[in-house]
């Protein structure tokens, strides 16, 4: 763990809190009519008139609520298996929308609207929302989904009970095609990609792209970065725009990439980056610290919630105009950079507070553009983010978006370890950043805090890394050195919180390992603590061992990858 200060931690706000916030609207009635949606009890055998996410929605013949037919979403850990229609509706109108749903955590609404869902359906059960057309809607998406990680859901006999609208007064119009494809770079597991953007008479909402028929990503941008694939492998990709009435254009030209080869790693990615804490343990200068050590990267801690979905310094402290900016401000000026820690050992942290993905995605955005980032460490930890399945594929998924999002931005994870490698936590969090195309550049290990005082923490700490690297190769099937060049260790100067103790020289035979096998990353906790205390014990402001001032320091920037 990354040790901090105890204080009261806030409650994370429960799933409910953070998703059930639309509310049925009232409005004078309406004349009702038949239900106007087609196809609302899947007895075609089919899903027409229905559009679902990943190609996950399927027609099933059990279980069902009445006739013989029923819809089968099969969420996954990254995509919720959304299935939505569009039907006309009449401005200024109240419609009546209804359903019955079986499984966990299901979603019935209108896109924009009102919604309602379930968090526990063990048989049929039916949902039921209004909602009220604005002065000039003439068209609605009604969607069902899941949940990210909480399988399989059954929808049957959905209902939108309500006038239909006149027949040419929806938009029907689908966007210009995307044009000029091109690929603007690759690695051995990515390609980034640009377009020009799409046309369309009220507008367009969005992108998809597509790696032959397979949906790989979707964008507001004209730009995405496609992660997860194969090294020395050919990917052909086109790209569609869609508008808000799931209109879909025609493809953009197709182009033809091959992904570079196996052995190139992270692109030269390379960061000696120890933590600093502006919030904790009597916080040095920086630039102090780089004028007598060489430093040029910090990894400044920690970013995490400030209530709900909203990123801070320690979730107190504003992202601009604060002690953090100035210390960037002067770390920049100074010839170096810093990469931002989100998360911790404790604290109110933004992966349990944010709703989805693409609302941690958001969270993680606003600190990006704050600063204009080179690569942000998510530091996952404790049994709200790492040893939960359902936040841990929340925060690969919010990787994956901003990495799209952000070409040439790279992406840490850092997490425990045994002494032999990742625990099973961590395994999983490796398998599932390769099942989503998370494409994280780097996996960092915190070896230290094993349990056991006399632990031989160089042995340990290699030990630990060794088993990281051969996880990452029977994952991905990489090599020994595009695995190890994968790979990041962060570990603590001095007595640890189980009073294990890495020496000078122990950091310094880290640090020559970790050279001679030039791995991607090289951090320790803390800055604030690399000043000598011998005898001293677990301290916030010193390691507790006999040492120069800033000696880590000094050793860490010696790593050259």
């Amino acid at each position: 763990m990354h040790a901090r200060p105890r204080r009261t931690r806030l409650p994370a706000a429960g799933l409910a809190a953070l998703l059930a916030t639309a509310a049925a609207l009232t409005a004078p009635s309406t004349a009702h009519a038949a239900n106007i949606l087609t196809n609302p009890g899947f007895e075609t055998g089919t899903l027409s008139g229905w559009s679902c996410t990943g190609g996950l929605g399927s027609v099933v013949s059990s279980p069902v609520h009445s006739g013989s037919k029923a819809l089968a979403g099969a969420a996954s850990s990254s995509d919720n298996a959304k299935c939505t229609q569009t039907v006309q509706v009449q401005p200024n109108t109240t419609y009546s929308l209804s359903g019955w749903v079986k499984g966990a955590y299901v979603y019935l609404g209108v896109t924009g609207g009102a919604s309602t869902w379930t968090p526990s359906a063990a048989s049929y059960q039916q949902l039921s929302v209004s909602f009220t057309t604005g002065a000039s809607q003439t068209t609605a998406e009604i969607y069902l989904n899941g949940w990210y990680g909480q399988g399989t859901y059954y929808a049957d006999d959905i209902s939108l009970d309500g006038p239909g609208g006149g027949g040419s007064t929806g938009d029907t119009q689908a966007p210009t095609a995307p044009g000029s494809l091109t690929s603007t770079g690759t690695t051995s597991s990515s390609v980034s990609l640009s377009w020009t953007a799409a046309t369309d008479n009220v507008g367009v909402t969005g992108y998809d792209v597509y790696q032959g028929a397979s949906r790989v990503a979707t964008v507001t941008g004209t730009s995405a970065t496609v992660g997860g694939l194969a090294a020395s492998t050919a990917y052909t990709f086109t790209v569609k725009a869609h508008d808000a009435a799931g209109n879909a254009s025609a493809a953009s030209n197709p182009v033809t990439v091959s992904t570079g080869a196996g052995g190139g790693g992270t692109s030269g990615f390379k960061q000696a980056a120890p933590y600093l804490y502006n919030g904790w343990g009597n916080p040095p200068a920086a630039t102090t610290v780089m004028n007598a050590t060489g430093v040029k990267w910090f990894t400044l801690a920690f970013v995490l919630s400030s209530g709900g979905c909203n990123a801070a310094w320690d979730g107190q402290r504003p992202l601009t105009g604060g002690v953090d900016q100035a210390t960037i401000n002067a770390v920049r000026a100074a010839g170096g950079d810093v990469v931002p820690s989100f998360g911790g050992w404790q604290g109110n942290k933004l992966g349990p507070n944010c709703a989805d993905a693409n609302a941690l995605a958001g969270a993680y955005q606003s600190v990006i553009s704050a600063y204009g980032l080179k690569a942000i460490d998510i530091d996952i930890e404790n049994t709200d983010e790492f040893e939960n399945p359902t936040v841990q594929d929340r925060i690969l998924g919010a990787l994956k978006i901003v990495k799209q999002n952000n070409p040439g931005l790279h992406t840490i994870v850092t997490f425990g370890t045994s002494t032999t490698g990742p625990t099973s936590y961590g395994n999983r969090l490796i398998e599932q950043s390769k099942a989503l195309g998370a494409d994280i550049d780097v996996f960092t290990l915190m070896p230290f805090d094993f349990g056991n005082a006399s632990t031989d923490m160089y042995a340990a700490t290699v030990g630990a890394a060794n088993g990281l690297k051969d996880k990452l190769k029977s994952t991905f099937g990489w090599d020994d050195a595009t695995a190890y060049a994968h790979v990041g260790l962060s570990g603590m100067n001095g007595v640890s919180d189980n009073a294990e103790v890495t020496t000078v020289q122990n950091w310094t035979d880290i640090r020559n390992w970790a050279n001679a096998n030039h791995i991607a990353r090289l951090a320790f906790w803390s800055v604030n603590r690399d000043r000598g205390c011998a005898g001293g014990g677990l301290q916030e402001s010193c390691s507790g061992i006999a040492q120069n001032d800033w000696q880590f320091t000094s050793i860490t920037a010696g790593f050259t990858g």
